[in-house]
């Protein structure tokens, strides 16, 4: 693999004008589809075999039109204080409001009349009218929201407090201020680690430019795909990330092989060929774990891992060509001004200045002398962490959890002081009583026997089918839709209950998708463990280094769960995060976290343990291997992991409730991993291991492919004298174009 990314990075340095053009006709077209495109995001959660899926098809059988599972606008109005909704002038604006809703769009299925289907509050201070539309909330024309929305203006300009709950209003997240922020910290990094506007320019262009492939091509195709409002986001989070560390990690190794003397092309060759062999395996796990999603067969997890995955491969394709391209242009100037003054007056990085022991250094030579003390200290904090996981609760969220400068949240705060928590959530029933000898007897018994079940607050009135086979009620729980109690009510109607009875509405699709994903969180985690334990003994060529890789990753991710847990569902810290009202867990968060976490996890691993390996093999002993690895990698790899932590918690200040979890989420368990886990933990397993560390059985030695990830290969050829048939730089170097002549000598100079 070093070999043959050896020589892309040469052919791209050479055609660096071509490479560069490539890349930006494709940023151009792909923003142009995005232009054309006004397609509105899918935020449908519906699961195909779930009781709740399988209630709405026997609706959309047997009451044909129904649009049972269209959006929903809860419009809730409070008159003045002193006043009641009875009243004579208030009543009739309140029938005004359901005429004028009505016929605001022709994607209007419904609007229920609160005087006559218990929609006033029992001291006559509130009411709320229920418009259901033809149409899911992705499919709704911006004329009909604005039609709901200036409906609503025209009664507070009244002097009525009006205010819109339901899913018919859908709120973009708001992601753009946290790419600035991210992007901020990054250049500040990046500018401290190279000393180099050029250098530190170069990871931040790139990633614009992947990011903005990524996200201009997921807007094109959200309306074919039916692609969530969330999924871009999460794409740029990713690919802003993995794009500047990928970049930053081929950047940093060509500037170090310029000052070892090499011209700039063979430094870009070489810089791909090993910082680009890693960067290729560290994306492709990043990859497998994002598609990997699918095996959870919930289509909307299912797009939004796609998306990522993609945005994550684009990341690794401009790191492997468009970065040595630009370093083509780049020449010399991406080393710092007293770097290029040593070059220029003859002097390369000599051993003395090498053997200066630096940071990281120091650092590996700390642990590897308390080496036990050290494990069972970075163990124990993690586990510190993870505690709060036992007790984690899973929910698709509601308008409760949305901040309360939105309507949704104050709409919700209105029903629930006025009507009750399980106003904001009403579970559907559905009867099939076609087999039944009186249906309207039958149904009647059922909806007898559902009053009866503990936390049911009220039942309303059942609705036949012109057949009178199907009937369809609401059932209000005394809780609120993302509690325990609800979901324990969910179940109680479907045990207490016999097979003609279902129970769906958006609450109960809610608690189906969040019981899915979690069946299906450790099988997936187990699959991506295995996986990262396979993929690292091709790299490591060793068992207990893969065991070890594997186990840490188990670590990280369960203390970054649990430290969710703790902020977001717990209320600790929630001020200082943002976090208005403590709320289950996001269900889609925890499974979505491992899969990247896994590949970020995998990213440190690979960078700073292949520098390890290549120690080893080179004849350095198992203790000075760990400190070699250190010593070359853990600059880079520190300002990694402070730019992806910078670019994860930019997104914190998102209105999207699982955007912010997920910001912060990703935030600590690359603190975790890559600080305790990747630093401290790593070196000390490694030095208590010794020689074990790097054992494998010679029969799997030769079973495993070869893949060179560490390009111990590439150093061996390259090591063959100039312009031997077996050197793969003999070609290039034997005629170099007049172009790359004159790049050469003028990059020295400048």
């Amino acid at each position: 693999m070093a070999t043959f990314l050896y020589k892309v990075g040469k052919l791209s340095f050479r055609r660096r004008r071509l490479i560069a053009l490539f890349w930006v006709l494709l940023l151009g077209l792909t923003g142009f589809a995005a232009a054309q495109s006004n397609s509105s995001p899918s935020d449908s959660f519906a699961i195909p075999g779930t009781e709740a899926q399988t209630a709405y098809d026997l609706i959309e059988e047997r009451f044909p039109g129904s649009s049972a599972d269209g959006a929903i606008a809860r419009v809730v109005l409070r008159v003045p204080a002193g006043e009641k909704v009875t009243s004579g002038d208030n009543k009739e604006a309140v029938a005004d409001l359901v005429a004028d809703l009505k016929s605001s769009s022709p994607q209007v299925a419904s609007v229920t009349d609160p005087f006559k289907n218990n929609g006033v509050s029992k001291d006559g201070t509130t009411a709320y009218t229920q418009v259901s539309y033809k149409v899911q909330s992705g499919d709704m024309t911006e004329e009909t929201r604005s039609a709901l929305e200036e409906t609503v203006q025209e009664r507070r300009d009244d002097g009525m407090t009006v205010e819109i709950g339901g899913d018919a209003l859908k709120t973009t997240p708001e992601a753009g201020s946290a790419e600035i922020i991210g992007i901020g910290v990054s250049a500040v990094v990046l500018i401290i680690t190279f000393a180099s506007l050029v250098s530190a320019g170069l990871p931040l262009f790139t990633a614009i430019v992947g990011v903005g492939i990524g996200i201009s091509a997921i807007h094109a195709l959200t309306s074919v795909l039916e692609l969530s409002s969330t999924t871009s986001s999460l794409a740029s989070m990713i690919g802003l990330a993995v794009g500047i560390d990928y970049a930053l990690f081929i950047v940093s190794r060509h500037r170090s092989e310029l000052q070892e003397g090499h011209t700039p092309e063979e430094s870009a060759g070489r810089a791909v060929g090993t910082a680009g062999s890693a960067v290729v395996f560290a994306g492709l796990t990043v990859v497998i774990a994002l598609v990997g999603l699918t095996v959870v067969n919930i289509p909307v997890l299912t797009k939004m891992g796609l998306a990522a995955a993609a945005t994550v491969a684009i990341a690794v394709l401009i790191a492997l060509t468009l970065i040595p391209a630009l370093l083509g242009f780049a020449g010399h100037r991406v080393l710092s001004r007293k770097a290029r003054k040593a070059l220029a007056e003859g002097h390369t990085v000599t051993a003395d200045a090498k053997a200066k022991p630096n940071a990281g250094k120091r650092w590996a030579m700390l642990v590897l002398r308390w080496k036990s003390a050290a494990l069972v200290l970075g163990i124990a904090v993690l586990a510190v962490f993870a505690i709060p996981v036992g007790s984690m609760e899973l929910s698709l969220g509601d308008d409760g959890t949305k901040p309360v400068s939105t309507t949704q949240r104050r709409a919700y705060d209105m029903l629930d002081s006025s009507f009750g928590p399980g106003a904001n959530g009403p579970l559907m029933v559905v009867v099939d009583a076609t087999d039944q000898g009186d249906p309207k007897d039958y149904v009647q018994v059922v909806r007898s026997e559902i009053t009866k079940i503990e936390g049911v607050a009220k039942v309303s009135p059942a609705r036949f089918n012109d057949e009178g086979t199907t009937s369809v009620f609401n059932v209000s729980p005394e809780s609120k839709p993302s509690s325990s109690e609800t979901e324990s009510l969910v179940e109680a109607i479907r045990t207490q209950t016999d097979d003609t009875v279902q129970v769906t509405g958006q609450t109960a699709m809610n608690i189906d998708v969040s019981q899915k994903l979690n069946d299906a969180l450790v099988p997936y985690l187990a699959l991506v463990v295995s996986l990262a334990f396979i993929l690292l003994m091709l790299v490591f060529r060793s068992i207990l280094v893969p065991l070890k890789a594997a186990l840490g990753f188990l670590l990280s991710v369960v203390a970054a769960l649990g430290a969710v847990v703790a902020v977001f569902q717990w209320g600790w810290l929630s001020g200082v995060f943002g976090v208005e009202q403590p709320a289950p867990i996001m269900s889609i968060v925890p499974i979505f976290l491992i899969g990247v976490v896994f590949g970020l996890a995998m990213d440190y691993e690979v960078f700073l343990v292949t520098r390890m390996r290549e120690a080893y093999v080179h004849g350095e002993s198992p203790r000075r291997a760990v400190i070699v690895g250190f010593e070359h990698g853990v600059r880079v790899v520190t300002a990694a992991a402070v730019i992806m932590v910078s670019v994860f918690a930019g997104f914190m200040g998102s209105t999207d409730t699982m955007i912010k979890m997920m910001g912060f989420g990703l935030a600590i368990a690359v603190v975790f991993d890559a600080f305790i886990v990747r630093m401290t933990i790593v070196p000390a397993v490694l030095g208590l291991l010794g020689k074990a560390a790097w054992w494998l059985p010679r029969w799997l030695d030769r079973i495993l492919p070869d893949v060179d990830v560490e390009g111990a290969g590439l150093e061996k050829s390259l090591a063959v004298p100039a312009g031997s048939a077996a050197s793969p730089a003999a070609a290039s170097e034997a005629g170099p174009s007049p172009e790359d002549d004159r790049s050469t000598v003028t990059s020295g100079h400048s």
